[in-house]
């Protein structure tokens, strides 16, 4: 399993004081020694957190020290203010990995995936966009694995006839469902990790995962790359960055 570091919350604080402070270059470089295997950022069209100038500085030490860039964001973001849209982001940084959340404008943070049937035709024309820049950009979608309580096996034929080859699992539902020891939903998430194996689907996983209730995916044995952020600039203000970025690790490659 392969651990993308998340930047937007270190984004936020900086944009927090208008400053170049902390600087976001800087914890990439430290995450990238401390063996992460790659760096998301999630822009958005009012930059609150990471910006443009992110995605190129972030995308090129990427480059620079050959670990993965994922960028995340909704493929319909046009053009706004200094914003050069979504789209036009991938186009300028070239990814490894390209990863398609359904965020409105007004969204605090990305709380639920795709719905199935709707917007087809244009994440078909999307995906088809990104990978002209790119063919080997592996393009992800974030999903629920839940519907009105049944597993969402339906969603994974959606993704394929868009032409994704990966699927983020929005781990928010699944991360309350373990702190209140519910842990009947890992036994339901197997299930639906089989079937998009299966179908030959990666899998990739992020929202609210953090030291508690990571190793329940990782004893899953069936998730390929996770992707944190809010958790550990929390759990660094208990034990440090550097100590931080290890005790994921060691979880995640243990």
């Amino acid at each position: 399993m392969n651990f993308s570091l998340n930047l937007n919350k270190i984004a936020l604080l900086r944009n927090a004081r208008g400053e170049n402070y902390p600087k976001l270059e800087e914890y990439a470089y430290r995450a990238i020694d401390l063996g992460v295997d790659g760096l998301t950022l999630h822009p958005r069209p009012d930059q609150r957190h990471a910006t443009c100038e992110d995605v190129a500085s972030i995308s090129s030490i990427c480059k620079e020290r050959t670990v993965e860039f994922n960028i995340e964001g909704n493929p319909f973001s046009k053009p706004t203010g200094e914003y050069s849209g979504f789209i036009d982001l991938v186009r300028k940084s070239i990814p490894e990995q390209v990863t398609l959340v359904p965020d409105s404008l007004d969204q605090v943070t990305s709380d639920h995936g795709w719905t199935l049937g709707l917007n087809e035709k244009e994440l078909t024309s999307s995906i088809q966009i990104i990978r002209s820049f790119n063919s080997n950009s592996r393009v992800s979608l974030f999903i629920d694995s839940i519907s009105n309580d049944v597993i969402n096996y339906e969603i994974l034929d959606y993704c394929l006839k868009v032409g994704a080859d990966t699927i983020e699992i929005h781990t928010g539902p699944f991360s309350k469902l373990i702190a209140a020891k519910h842990f009947n939903i890992i036994d339901s998430l197997k299930l639906l990790l089989e079937s998009a194996k299966d179908k030959g689907l990666n899998i990739n996983a992020g929202h609210d995962l953090n030291l508690l209730n990571l190793k329940y995916l990782k004893d899953l044995d069936l998730i390929d790359e996770v992707s944190i952020g809010h958790a550990i600039v929390v759990d660094a203000l208990n034990f440090g960055f550097d100590d931080t970025i290890k005790k994921y690790i060691d979880i995640i490659k243990g």
